[in-house]
C-alpha cells in the first residue's frame, strides 16, 4: 500500500516536524543491549515478559513493569495532572502547535510521576512511561461512544493532530523518548462496541488506504510512534491481533515500523472466546506471536504458560518479541540516567501548564449559532446559569482522564468572570440572560460498559433528553422574564441541535472541555475570548440518514461521501467577528503545489479563523469523495488587519483511489477551495484549478 506525504501548511506544524527523536542507529544500540539482556534470561523468566503485568527478575536488575499507562488529554488515571480537553475538543481546535505543546506538558508531568512512583517502589498500573495513547480511528458513525477519544471523521485532520502529539509526547532528545505513544486502534474499530469482541469489519482495499488506514501510516512514517495496539475486532476475517497482513507485512514491512506492538486488553482471549478463530486460548496466544504481536495484554498469565506448555510456542520467536519490547525500555533510559530523572512533583499541574488547557479549551469551543447576543454585555441584567450540568465539573473531564487540582464548573465561572457587579443566580426563571447547561457526560457515552442506556458506550438517542428540552421550554414560555437563551451543550459526539437552536439565541458546542472549561466558557460568552472551533465531525439531521451502524463502507458517511444534506456540517464554526478571503494564488513546481491566499478581518474586534484547504478530483477521475480536507491553518487578525496564509502541496495529495487501493494523479483541472469552512456551505470559500 503506498505511502502519502503531508506538506506542512503553518510554521507551527514544520517547527512540529523538525523534533529530533532517537534514530535508527540509537535504536540500533538499545536493541543490541536488549538482545543481551534477553539471553541472559531463562525460557520460563522470558515468558513472563511478555506479558502486560511484565514480572520482575532480581538477578538481573529488571523491575516488575505494568506496560498498561494512558494520556489522551493529560497524564490519566494516577491523580493530580493538568485535564485538557478531550481529544474531539482538540480536533476541534485544528491546531497541530497547540496539540504538540499539550503533548510535552503531559511527557512532562508524566516523567516527574514516574520518578515520584519509582521512588517509592510502586508496582501498580499507570505508573510507566507507555501510554496507550493517541486514538486515531475515525468517527465514521456519530453513534460510536468512543468517538470522543479521537481528532474526528477526517484522515488528514486526524493525522496532522496525531503526529504532533506523538512528536510532543515522545520528545526531542537523540538518546531518550521522553515517553513513549502509541497508535491505536490498529486497524478499523469504530463500534459498535458491545459487539467488538466478535466483530469483523469488512473494508475494501480502496477503503482502508483512502480513510482508515490514513492516520496510523502517518504516525508510523512520520511521527515515528513507538507503539501500535491491535484492535479487538476482525479486519475482512481475521481478527487484528493475530492478523499477519497487517502488523507484519504492512506495518513492519511497508511503513517500516520498528517499535513494539501491544493487543488491546484481552484482545487475545478474544480470538478464542470471541471469534472462535482458534480452538483454544492457548491456541489463540500460539497465533498471535508469529503474526506479529509481541505484549500479550491480558488479565491473567493462562494462556501463555498453557501454549508453552503444549509447545505452541517458538523460543526463536519469543526472543525477537522480547528484544522488541526491551529496545522500548532502554529508550526511555529505564537502565540508565535521563535528563528527567529530577523532575518531580513541581511539573505537575503547574499555573504554566494549566494556562495551555485553558487556550485549549478556549479554542475547542464551537459556536454553532448566534443571532447576535453573544458576547453577553455585563450590563444586560440578572443571568440564570440553570439546566442539570450548570453546577457539574463532570462534564469537563470525558474518559481516561486525570484529576484536575481545581476544576470549575459553569455557574462557578460565570459567577467569577461576571464579578461582583453581576448578579447570577441558579433559578432558570430569575435572569435577564439564561446560559442552559445541556447534554451529557462521559458516563453515558463511552466505552463498552459505559451508558445509560444499554452499557453499550454507544449512543442510541440522538435528540437531547425531553427533560433538559423542557427547562428551554420554560425560558421561553410567555411572560417569563427571561429575554435572552444562550445553550451550551456538553457531549463527545453529534446531537440533534435543532430543536435546541429554534429555542435558543446562541448555542456552544463544548465538547468535554477539561479542567478550564467552565473558564473558557464564561471568558467566550461574555466576549474575553473569540469563539474559533470548528466542528470536527458532520452533525447529521438524524440517524436515519445514516447507514447501518455495523456496516464499514463509507458510502453515505462523513463530509467526504455524504448524500444528505447534514444539520452542521465538518469545519463549521462561527465568529464575533467576520473574514473575507481573496482569490488563492497557486503556483506548482515540480511535484509541489503552493497555495497562497490573503485573509482580512472585516469586522471590529480581534479573532482567530481557522483556513480550510480542500481539493475536488476532475469529475472524470472517479473520485467518490465529494472533496477531501488537505490543509488548516489557524490565523489571528485584528481588526481591519490582512495576512497572507501559504500551503504548500504534495503531488500524493492529488492523488484519486482506485478499488485496489492504489492511486494515480488524475488528467485535468483539480479545484482547490481555500475559506472558512466547506465549500457549499462557508460563505467565504474561494477557489482556483491546478493541473499536474
Amino acid at each position: 500500500m503506498k505511502a502519502r506525504t503531508f506538506a506542512a501548511a503553518t510554521v507551527a506544524v514544520m517547527a512540529v516536524a523538525a523534533c529530533a527523536q532517537p534514530g535508527p542507529a540509537r535504536r540500533a544500540q538499545c536493541a543490541e543491549r536488549a538482545r543481551a539482556l534477553v539471553m541472559k534470561m531463562t525460557p520460563e523468566e522470558r515468558l513472563t515478559q511478555i506479558f502486560m503485568s511484565s514480572r520482575e527478575i532480581p538477578r538481573l536488575g529488571i523491575r516488575h513493569r505494568e506496560w498498561w499507562n494512558e494520556a489522551l488529554h493529560g497524564v490519566a488515571r494516577t491523580g493530580l495532572a493538568t485535564v485538557f480537553p478531550q481529544s474531539i475538543g482538540a480536533g476541534a481546535t485544528f491546531d497541530t502547535d497547540l496539540e504538540y505543546r499539550m503533548a510535552r506538558i503531559i511527557s512532562e508531568e508524566g516523567r516527574a510521576k514516574y520518578n515520584l512512583h519509582r521512588a517509592k517502589g510502586t508496582k501498580d498500573r499507570y505508573v510507566n512511561l507507555t501510554y496507550w495513547s493517541p486514538n486515531v480511528n475515525l468517527v465514521r458513525d456519530p453513534r460510536w461512544g468512543r468517538g470522543q477519544e479521537t481528532f474526528g471523521e477526517d484522515p488528514y485532520l486526524t493525522s496532522r493532530l496525531g503526529v504532533a502529539f506523538v512528536k510532543g509526547l515522545q520528545g526531542d532528545n537523540p538518546d531518550f523518548l521522553q515517553a513513549a505513544g502509541c497508535a491505536k486502534h490498529f486497524a478499523v474499530h469504530s463500534g459498535p462496541e458491545n459487539l467488538r469482541h466478535g466483530f469483523d469489519a469488512v473494508v475494501s482495499p480502496r477503503d482502508l488506504a483512502e480513510y482508515y488506514l490514513v492516520a496510523f501510516r502517518a504516525l508510523a512514517m512520520e511521527g515515528k510512534v513507538e507503539a501500535f495496539m491491535g484492535a479487538y475486532s476482525r479486519l475482512n476475517g481475521v481478527p487484528c491481533c493475530a492478523n499477519k497482513w497487517l502488523l507484519t507485512d504492512l506495518l513492519r514491512g511497508e511503513w517500516g515500523f520498528a517499535g513494539h506492538i501491544v493487543s488491546d486488553v484481552g484482545a487475545v482471549d478474544d480470538i478464542f472466546s470471541g471469534h472462535h478463530y482458534a480452538a483454544t486460548y492457548a491456541e489463540a496466544t500460539a497465533k498471535t506471536l508469529p503474526a506479529g504481536l509481541d505484549l500479550q495484554s491480558e488479565w491473567n498469565f493462562t494462556g501463555i504458560s498453557a501454549a508453552n506448555e503444549q509447545g505452541l510456542l517458538d523460543e526463536k520467536d519469543v526472543i525477537e518479541h522480547l528484544v522488541r519490547l526491551y529496545t522500548t525500555r532502554f529508550l526511555l533510559g529505564e537502565f540508565d540516567k535521563t535528563p528527567w530523572d529530577d523532575y518531580g512533583a513541581e511539573r505537575i499541574a503547574t499555573p504554566e501548564h494549566r494556562a495551555v488547557a485553558l487556550e485549549m479549551a478556549e479554542k475547542s469551543l464551537v459556536l454553532v449559532h448566534n443571532n447576535g447576543v453573544l458576547p453577553l454585555d455585563l450590563d444586560a441584567g440578572a443571568i440564570s446559569v440553570v439546566g442539570p450540568l450548570a453546577a457539574s465539573e463532570l462534564p469537563m473531564r470525558g474518559n481516561y482522564n486525570g484529576q484536575a487540582a481545581a476544576p470549575v464548573s459553569v455557574i462557578a465561572a460565570v459567577t467569577a468572570e461576571a464579578g461582583p457587579a453581576v448578579r447570577v443566580v441558579d433559578e432558570w426563571d430569575d435572569g435577564d440572560t439564561a446560559i442552559v447547561c445541556l447534554g451529557i457526560t462521559s458516563e453515558e457515552e463511552g466505552e463498552e460498559g459505559c451508558g445509560s442506556d444499554n452499557q453499550s458506550g454507544d449512543r442510541s438517542r440522538y435528540s437531547i433528553t425531553d427533560s433538559q428540552l423542557a427547562i428551554l421550554r420554560k425560558c421561553r414560555r410567555k411572560n417569563a422574564r427571561v429575554k435572552r437563551v444562550v445553550s451550551i451543550v456538553f457531549g463527545g459526539s453529534p446531537f440533534d441541535l435543532k430543536p435546541i437552536v429554534e429555542l435558543s439565541d446562541a448555542v456552544i458546542v463544548a465538547w468535554y472541555p477539561g479542567e478550564a472549561g467552565g473558564t473558557a466558557i464564561a471568558r467566550t460568552i461574555f466576549g474575553k475570548s473569540n469563539p474559533s472551533g470548528r466542528l470536527p465531525v458532520t452533525f447529521p439531521k438524524s440517524y436515519d440518514d445514516l447507514p447501518a451502524f455495523t456496516d464499514y463502507s463509507l458510502a453515505g458517511r462523513t463530509y467526504r461521501y455524504a448524500t444528505k444534506a447534514p444539520e452542521y456540517p465538518f469545519g463549521h464554526g462561527l465568529s464575533y467577528t467576520t473574514f473575507a478571503y481573496g482569490d488563492p494564488v497557486v503556483e506548482k513546481t515540480g511535484d509541489s503545489v503552493g497555495v497562497t491566499v490573503k485573509v482580512t478581518n472585516t469586522g471590529k474586534v480581534a479573532g482567530e479563523e481557522v483556513v480550510q484547504l480542500y481539493l475536488r478530483a476532475p469529475e472524470t477521475a472517479g473520485d467518490r469523495r465529494r472533496h477531501h480536507l488537505e490543509g488548516f491553518s489557524r490565523v489571528r487578525l485584528d481588526p481591519g488587519a490582512s495576512g497572507e496564509v501559504a500551503f504548500r502541496l504534495s503531488r500524493s495529495q492529488f492523488e484519486v483511489f482506485r478499488e485496489d487501493g492504489s492511486t494515480f494523479v488524475p488528467q485535468g483541472a483539480t479545484t482547490v477551495f481555500v475559506g472558512g469552512g466547506q465549500p457549499g456551505f462557508a460563505k467565504n470559500v474561494k477557489s482556483a484549478d491546478v493541473v499536474f
